[in-house]
């Protein structure tokens, strides 16, 4: 594949220079790029592990339903924060150590969670184990830039998309598999092995490098303070806002505040000083502006429909979290057949165009789901699921590609770590929108559906009586007992109808977000072979 950059991203110099001179990597070249594959899943899988048992964990540790979503948050923040920090450390540590120390330390960190008992101690550790987690993503995919040669590229790419677009997909099927039948602990310790292969395999084909600690000097560390905390303000406030009412709690306004002049900070930092930590000027480039744009507007919709789909199945058909699993893996298993078919098809079309279809398919199955009713459930979701799973197997590989395809090599690093990052935080937007509008929406209907609702209506008192002969029959000697439990049973009705047409419109939304992202890459240009990409 001629249209993809072939120059390290957080390395100065190639990983293993022979590559340079053949065709195919060695057999060793790809055990190194395969186990940090591993690592790049396992970091990715670690965002939705939690989502379909987060009921378990809640009652696991102690505390309500409100705050036990800061158990997927406080990773995302982690991952967040440091994946721009990433190139800079691994030039300061050197890409082996740096990389060795945080694939000891990621399932470390995750087997700690296993072991806490309160909401506070689980936070710290899935932030730790996020901060480290958030270290193998880009470092996978730099090893596919620097290890593999050109021609290989391609397939190093898919397999990279394999890993952002299967995982969160299969994240909630394997943490609720294990939670039904090993309890909520053994989500933790899943980490435990597929980490020891990576860190064994890594050690003996990652060469060693000197360390350069006298980078730490010229760090931009005022853009990184600044960085670290506008963003984890900023994350805060997305994750907080809809339980607290927005702008109507002064918390929440303290923290935008906080988010809002920080991240101001580091712009205006990163605008002026010389070696700026992100080279934001980058995003003026035309195929990396817009390839950004849709690659924040895909990870809202990507991590968006993760987040949904569980709690759709979970709140408003109550599947446990194997059920929930089931239902979602059709989601993700085709996208193990359909993403190595991928650099095949890019042989054969423009990136460009193939990123296109693929968003579009995935914004189709979303627009599938916004007739919902209280029947439509897992067997409903099963060709929807499937159609998203097309769409999502053709987006990443070709998106990647034309995103960085035509950035300058010396600029290669700074614009991983932007692309990255903010793939990762339209995912957390997203998460906060959509939980938002299922919230505000769900008030909405109920409000309409309970304007005719009412006793001067025939079928709303026909209702009622064939309710209250129901539970008369079912052991309520009490007419005036049966008459308020049909009326109970009513307003129920009413509000389960109402949340899942908000689940509904949280579908559309999504939809829309992909419909800009298709346009979005439209006013991409066609990379050419004799850019970027073939700069050797």
């Amino acid at each position: 594949m001629s249209n993809v950059i072939a120059m390290p991203l957080t390395s100065p110099a190639p990983l293993n220079p022979a590559w340079r001179d053949v065709d195919h990597a060695s057999t060793a070249t790809w055990i190194a790029v395969l186990a940090a594959m591993i690592g790049a899943f396992m970091a990715i899988l670690n965002i939705q592990i939690t989502n379909a048992s987060l009921l378990n964990i809640e009652g696991g540790i102690g505390t309500g339903v409100d705050n036990g979503s800061w158990i997927s948050t406080s990773y995302l923040i982690g991952e967040i924060v440091v994946i721009p920090l990433t190139a800079y450390f691994s030039r300061v540590f050197s890409f082996r150590l740096y990389m060795l120390a945080n694939g000891i330390l990621f399932p470390l960190f995750s087997i700690a969670c296993a072991f806490t008992h309160d909401l506070g101690s689980m936070i710290a550790m899935r932030g730790l184990q996020g901060f480290a987690g958030g270290v193998l993503i880009p470092m996978a995919f730099t090893m596919v830039l620097t290890k593999l040669p050109k021609a290989q590229q391609s397939i190093g790419l898919a397999i990279f998309a394999l890993a952002v677009t299967f995982a969160p997909a299969i994240g909630p099927t394997i943490g609720g598999y294990l939670t039904e039948n090993y309890g909520w602990q053994a989500i933790f310790f899943v980490n435990a092995l597929p980490s020891a292969v990576m860190v064994v395999a890594l050690y003996f084909t990652l060469e060693r490098q000197p360390m350069n600690l006298g980078l730490l000097r010229q760090g931009d560390w005022v853009g990184i303070a600044t960085m670290a905390v506008g963003l984890s303000a900023l994350q805060a406030v997305l994750e907080e806002g809809n339980k607290d009412d927005w702008f109507a709690s002064p918390f929440i306004v303290r923290l935008a505040v906080v988010a809002a002049v920080s991240l101001s900070l580091f712009i205006w930092v990163e605008l002026r000083v010389e070696q700026p930590l992100l080279k934001l000027r980058l995003l003026t480039q035309r195929n990396f502006g817009f390839g950004t744009i849709a690659t924040v507007l895909v990870g809202f919709a990507l991590f968006g429909s993760v987040y949904i789909l569980p709690a759709y199945l979970g709140q408003a058909q109550h599947y446990n979290a194997e059920q929930i699993g089931a239902v979602l893996a059709w989601t993700g298993l085709p996208q193990l057949l359909l993403i190595p078919l991928v650099p095949k098809l890019m042989q054969k079309f423009e990136a460009r165009y193939i990123a296109f279809v693929g968003i579009s398919i995935f914004a189709a199955s979303c627009f599938m789901n916004i007739d919902m009713s209280p029947d439509y459930a897992g067997d409903q979701l099963w060709i929807p699921n499937i159609v998203r799973a097309i769409g999502q197997a053709l987006v990443l590989t070709p998106l990647t590609s034309v995103t960085l395809g035509g950035v300058d090599p010396k600029d290669a690093a700074a614009a991983s770590g932007i692309s990255n990052m903010l793939r990762n935080l339209g995912g957390a937007v997203g998460t906060a929108v959509l939980a938002t509008v299922i919230t505000k929406r769900e008030q909405f209907h109920s409000n309409i559906i309970g304007q005719s609702v009412t006793l001067g209506r025939q079928e709303v008192r026909d209702r009622l009586a064939q309710s209250t002969h129901y539970f008369m029959l079912h052991g309520v000697p009490d007419p005036a007992t049966a008459s308020h439990q049909a009326i109970v049973a009513l307003g129920n009705s009413v509000r389960q109808q109402a949340l899942i047409m908000g689940f509904s419109d949280t579908f559309a939304v999504i939809g829309f977000v992909l419909a800009f992202a298709a346009v979005a890459i439209l006013f991409t240009r066609k990379v050419q072979a004799g850019g970027a990409a073939a700069a050797h």
